[in-house]
Parts: C-alpha cells; structure tokens; sequence
C-alpha cells in the first residue's frame, strides 16, 4: 500500500483520539453498570493481590509483554500502541465523575451491552486511523491473521481464557465480566469491518485478517 501523504496524519490522529475517547468512555458505562469488571481487569486485580503491585502497574506491565509476544506474529507497535495504552485510562479518569451509577439492574444492563457495543465501535474507529493497535486488539488480530480464524472467535478465547486466569489468582468476577468476554469478540469484529479494516463476509464464508491496514473505501 503507498505511503499515505502527510498532510492526512492531522485527520488520522484525531481519528484515533476520538476511538481512544470512546473506548475510555466505554470503560465507564461498564464501571458504572455495577455488573462486575472486564477479564482483563480481573487479572490486573489478581495480579495486585498476588504480587502486590498496583493494578495500573500490572495494566501497563502485561500490555508491555503482549507487546513482546505479539512480534513474532509480524506486529509493530506504533504510535497508537502507546496511545491507547495512556490514553483509555485518562479518558476513563476524565469521563468516571460525569456518569451516574445505574439506577438499578435493568439500567446496569442497558450501561453495560452499550458499552460493549461502543467499545467495538471505537476499536474499528482508532484502528482505522492506521496508526498501531492496543496490545489486546494487536494480539487479537495477529492471532487471526496467523490461525486463520475470524476476530471474533480469537478474541473470545483470549478474553475467556484471562477471565479464568484472573478468577484463579483471586481477583473479582460479575455477571459483566462474562458477558464482556462473550460479547466483545463480536463487537470488535462488527467495528472493524464498519471502518474497511476488515472485508465484508462473502456468503457466509469468515474471513481472517489478512493485512493490518485498513481496507480503502471507493471514492
């Protein structure tokens, strides 16, 4: 693919912080649902508990080694990459004191499938920008361009997987954290191919990721 011209890098770097913005702000409804923490944030709590260190030490330190793991499937972090990993918990800070807690279990639910839905929205939005992915959503896509396998089975296992890892190591489970894990794979797969990073099914065939740029739109 050429080489976009530079006079694009404003308009993508303003893409990429309005999905970063959004993704924090799927972080709170979430929060704000009272329906339990993300698997990730579970294995962060279990990491704090284990090993003493601060949960946004073990956030950082574990996005630092999916990093490191993800090379060898040919992924490159970018600038995007340190973006979202500082970005989403200073939008989340920002964001957290503007929204009420849910007025209950039917509101928690409503919080909680909106901020799944708008997670995998912001995904597609911030990767679309073609600046680097998150080291979960870097991870994710390697694995499907290597396996063959479409995003949203790869993500469901990866999130299923820690969900029980950060379970084991103590940390704190809820309805939520279940359905986060469950639900988040197709989301991220839907917000994906909303922004052309992944091609429209054929038929009902599946397809994996085949490039870690964005499919170009007609026009």
């Amino acid at each position: 693919m050429p080489a976009r011209p530079s006079s694009d890098l404003p308009r993508r770097w303003a893409q990429l912080v309005l999905g970063l913005f959004g993704w924090g702000a799927s972080v709170v409804l979430m929060l704000r649902s009272g329906l339990g923490v993300g698997p990730w944030d579970a294995f962060h709590q279990g990491l704090h508990l284990r090993l003493g260190i601060g949960i946004g030490t073990a956030s950082i330190g574990v996005g630092l080694l999916i990093v490191a793991l993800s090379l060898p499937l040919g992924l490159r972090p970018g600038p995007g990459t340190i973006a979202n990993m500082v970005l989403v918990g200073l939008f989340t800070d920002l964001l957290l004191p503007l929204v009420p807690p849910a007025a209950g279990p039917a509101w928690g639910l409503a919080y909680h499938l909106s901020g799944i839905l708008l997670c995998g929205w912001s995904t597609g939005v911030y990767i679309a920008a073609g600046l680097g992915k998150g080291p979960r959503d870097g991870l994710t896509m390697g694995l499907s361009a290597r396996l063959g396998w479409p995003v949203r089975r790869i993500r469901a296992l990866i999130e299923l997987s820690v969900l029980g890892v950060g379970w084991a190591l103590g940390g704190t489970l809820g309805v939520g954290t279940l359905l986060f894990a469950l639900l988040i794979g197709p989301s991220m797969q839907w917000g994906l191919r909303r922004w052309g990073v992944l091609p429209a099914p054929l038929a009902r065939e599946e397809r994996p990721v085949r490039s870690v740029e964005p499919v170009r739109r007609a026009g």
